[in-house]
């Protein structure tokens, strides 16, 4: 079987795949999205790094691939849905590189804290200014953790052993997890207005994008020192550019950047004050071999054996059964992931039941699925079919599962009840033909909703007028509604309604929603 590498690949890696037996390696890195094309048309397996672009064109160029490996933990440079429809394979290696982000971290904690990078340059000038450099010890300090999943865990264990203080700022995680990782719990703005350092471990989502403004940096501690070493769009870059020069902010470390590589207009690139790193944050020889032998034998194991590891879309299972399963394992999903994105904080419990005919068959993948979904919108891309059960595990979250014959209606429906901050709250979903899942319930109250797209949930009081307000409100913003499903426990009770529109509504328009006197609360769910 024939394996391409498109991307730049250490020796180490490529001898894997040159010593598997029943295994030839295509080794050309460097190839134009034309020659690519050409390349994979007779290929059984594409390994890749953030350097090519898996287009739906590929895909359909592809006649025999069976699987793509991403030596690395992101995968936007690959088209998900498509290689869904494909049937293929989407693996990636979320933890070969943790250590080397991690250390990249620290790295950037001590050089702000030296001002090493301005020194150095300064002394090869010809000058030497030790007054003007004057640093700050880290030990004694605060330092301010946005998200604690795996690396900034890691980062908060070495923290310590510095002697720093770490906060953590982690809607998700309990008290006690937090509290088992040597770190105290904050709310946000306490992590603003008490760092000294603050570092960034978040996924980018809608709820992350530009969390650093304006706003927030308005509010953060005078001298503080920020450094993102996670993933672009987290910062407001001319909002971050502005509070430096102010003195608001003492100093930023920035490895990657809202636009990658930054313009040379980047307000970050002109300041002294901001230390720049070509998104090296897993850039060590050490990871560059850890992912890479990694997913070439992840790569060779499911040609010669069939054996799937940290799959992005499917779960460890044969391929008859994957395709038995598949609007399953997608509803499970996707019942996770609305769930998560309404009612994530701080969970301590999932309870999921299988009922009907979707018990004939294993459950352990749809819980796989529905875990990947809960955990996708907290950890990013880092979570996969496979570690799911391990994270979860991880932060404390306890995972029941039952099965039942009585479907109450449905000939297969799965329910996913969470417990956490927000109380015990609880989605179903149910097959109506092979490729035909809804949302059938939430919280009790019969629904009937596609999960997919953009996915408004309301949840109001029962007094008339209430729809009119909504799809005015939403026809002034030039929103579309593409479908509207209300209901009621009873009449003058609480009603919800779920409405599929076309594309994202903004938030002004949600904060309009919410200010209604007989709103309780507007969410948007993207599926």
């Amino acid at each position: 079987m024939r394996v391409l590498v498109s991307d730049k690949f250490p020796s180490e890696g490529l001898q894997v795949l040159e010593q598997a037996a029943g295994i030839e390696l295509d080794y050309q890195p460097g190839l134009t999205a034309e020659q690519l094309l050409e390349a994979v048309a007779e290929v059984d397996a594409l390994i890749v790094r953030s350097g090519t672009a898996i287009t739906e064109e590929l895909f359909q160029a592809a006649n025999k691939l069976q699987v793509i490996g991403r030596a690395g933990v992101g995968t936007r440079n690959l088209d998900l849905e498509a290689a869904n429809r494909k049937g293929v394979v989407v693996m990636h290696t979320p933890f070969g590189s943790t250590t080397t982000t991690a250390e990249h971290t620290i790295a950037m904690i001590f050089a702000l804290a030296r001002q090493i990078p301005a020194a150095s340059q300064s002394t090869k000038n010809g000058e030497w200014e030790a007054d003007r450099f004057l640093g700050i010890e880290v030990a004694g300090k605060t330092l301010g953790v946005l998200g604690a999943g795996k690396i900034g865990r890691l980062v908060i264990e070495r923290a310590l052993a510095l002697k720093m203080k770490p906060f953590v700022y982690d809607p998700y995680l309990t008290e006690d997890t937090v509290r088992t990782l040597g770190a105290e719990q904050v709310g946000f703005e306490d992590l603003l207005s008490r760092s000294d350092f603050l570092t960034l471990h978040t996924p980018y989502n809608a709820e992350t994008a530009n969390i650093l403004n304006s706003e927030t940096l308005a509010r953060i501690k005078p001298g503080c020192h920020v450094i993102n070493c996670a993933t672009g769009g987290l910062i407001d870059e001319e909002a971050l550019a502005e509070a430096i020069k102010s003195g608001r902010v003492a100093g930023a470390a920035i490895d990657v950047f809202s636009k990658e590589p930054p313009g040379a207009d980047n307000p970050l690139l002109k300041l002294e004050q901001v230390i720049c790193t070509p998104h090296l944050r897993t850039a060590t020889r050490d990871a560059q071999v850890n992912v890479t032998v990694q997913v070439a034998n992840q790569v060779v194991d499911l040609l010669t054996k069939g054996i799937i590891v940290n799959a992005v879309n499917v779960p460890s299972i044969s391929a008859d059964l994957l395709a038995t399963l598949r609007p399953h394992l997608e509803l499970a999903e996707r019942l996770g992931s609305f769930l998560a994105q309404l009612y994530g904080k701080g969970l301590k419990e999932v309870r999921i039941e299988y009922a009907g005919t979707v018990t004939n068959n294993p459950t352990e993948p749809l819980t796989m699925a529905a875990l990947k979904g809960i955990l996708k919108p907290m950890v990013g891309s880092e979570v996969n079919f496979i570690n799911a059960p391990f994270l979860a595990k991880e932060r404390c979250i306890r995972v029941t599962e039952t099965r039942s014959q009585s479907t109450r209606g449905f000939s297969s429906m799965i329910r996913l009840e969470v417990v956490g901050a927000d109380g015990e709250n609880s989605v179903c979903g149910a097959l109506f033909g092979e490729d035909d899942y809804r949302i059938v319930r939430v919280n009790g109250c019969n629904v009937e909703a596609l999960p997919n797209g953009h996915l408004l949930v309301l949840f109001n009081e029962d007094h008339p007028g209430i729809i009119g307000f909504i799809g005015q409100l939403l026809g002034e913003a030039k929103i579309n509604i593409a479908g509207m499903n209300l209901t009621r426990h009873s009449i003058d009770g609480q009603a919800v309604s779920l409405i599929n529109v076309d594309s994202c509504i903004p938030g002004e328009t949600l904060e309009k929603l919410r200010a209604h006197e007989y709103i309780v609360a507007a969410h948007q769910i993207i599926l």
